[in-house]
């Protein structure tokens, strides 16, 4: 399983379009509430996402390790980065009762996102899946990105290769 964070608001990730002459494009952009989508995912698109408007601390990514280790039946690696949150002493401390429930983790070498698949499933969301009226208001954004999230696997689908 590969396991990391994804943040969206309502700032369109919209890096390049073409229109033609003269007509511009626009999508307005408001800055305001983020959804924060933490999850795991192997490479059969199984994905195991948590969603909060909240930061994201530790202590949150403890809780979603808590809840994701009780669900494993057999052991599981999660490959992850080195983000502070991910190697805090707190988070640190509850390896070891992962680990009793058959939860290892790999860390990847510093900056290397390239090695963590998760980080397509957050390119494909932000760039392919979500329509553009997800960007309409908060809500919106919010109903778009539970659709995406819990059709990934069957709807939406990457294929590593």
């Amino acid at each position: 399983m590969y396991f990391d964070e994804a943040g969206f608001s309502l700032d369109p990730c919209i890096p390049y379009a073409w229109q033609p002459i003269g007509e511009t494009l626009e999508i307005p952009a408001s800055k305001g509430k983020r959804l924060n989508v933490l999850g795991f995912l192997n490479i059969d698109n199984d994905f195991t996402p948590f969603c909060l408007e909240s930061s994201v601390t530790t202590d949150i990514v403890i809780g979603c390790f808590d809840l994701f280790s009780e669900t494993i039946t057999r052991k599981t690696v999660v490959i992850m980065d080195n983000a502070p949150i991910h190697t805090s002493q707190a988070f640190q401390e509850k390896i070891p009762l992962w680990e009793k429930k058959g939860l290892s983790l790999q860390f990847l070498p510093g900056y290397s996102p390239e090695l963590n698949l998760i980080e397509i499933l957050w390119r494909f969301i932000k760039y392919r899946w979500l329509p553009l009226s997800a960007y309409l208001n908060f809500d919106a954004l919010v109903e778009a990105l539970e659709e995406i999230l819990i059709n990934v696997g069957s709807k939406y689908r990457i294929t590593f290769q």
